[in-house]
């Protein structure tokens, strides 16, 4: 089994976070989406009716942020068809197939607002959604101004107005990124000589961690 490292200083990061977010004006809800039947999860062949909702509404109790959140116990695609709210940042992180992370993005986008941001989970692992999606429809379109990967995620900054200025640094990372593609459009698991051309693929795409200061830096360029 994998183990995953936390920082040690990952509670007084949060904890700022938050404090700096309280002084935000105005009304800043999260808005979180989900079926909550995920059977990584959850046993659903040893019990159909099992669900994580429950327990997410304990996790965000305990951590005192219930008012600031507004939960759907639902999919995503039931939501768009009635989402009439605009979206400063679109997360994306369901169903990775390439037709679902597709939707996703279809769904909710019209409601972007310009200088917002999307970004999806997950796209520099072995799943055929995410990537494809952020370089088919972010990367190759002009309506994204910076870009960029922090370790597996993807995102992107809504710039209808001034995109085009940012296409070539879109285009370079887009043909670094769509040498993924092919090994994983399959949605297979990856072996042998598939595997490490993945590997090294993945390797050469800029995806490391990135100071809070530079990237605001980013999404306040011209």
């Amino acid at each position: 089994m994998a183990t995953v490292k936390i920082p040690a200083d990952l509670d007084t990061v949060l904890n700022d976070a938050w404090e700096k977010s309280r002084e935000i004006p105005g009304h800043l809800p999260v808005v979180a989406i989900d079926p909550h039947n995920s059977p990584i999860l959850l046993d659903r062949q040893a019990n159909p009716e099992a669900s994580s909702y429950q327990a997410f509404l304990d996790s965000i109790h305990s951590a005192g942020v219930s008012s600031h959140v507004e939960s759907h116990l639902a999919y995503s695609t039931d939501v768009a068809n009635s989402w009439n709210r605009p979206i400063r940042l679109l997360w994306i992180d369901g169903d990775h197939s390439y037709e679902d992370a597709k939707k996703d993005l279809d769904g909710f986008f019209p409601h972007m607002v310009p200088l917002g941001v999307v970004a999806f989970h997950d796209a520099l692992n072995a799943f055929p959604g995410p990537i494809r999606v952020f370089v088919e429809d972010v990367l190759r379109s002009d309506r994204f101004g910076p870009a960029g990967f922090v370790h597996s995620i993807a995102w992107a900054q809504f710039r209808p107005q001034d995109g085009h200025a940012f296409r070539e640094r879109r285009s370079s990372l887009a043909r670094r990124a769509s040498r993924l593609i092919p090994s994983v459009e399959n949605g297979n698991e990856l072996h042998g000589l598939t595997k490490k051309r993945y590997k090294l693929n993945r390797f050469r795409v800029p995806h490391s961690a990135i100071d809070a200061g530079e990237w605001a830096s980013l999404v306040d360029s011209r």
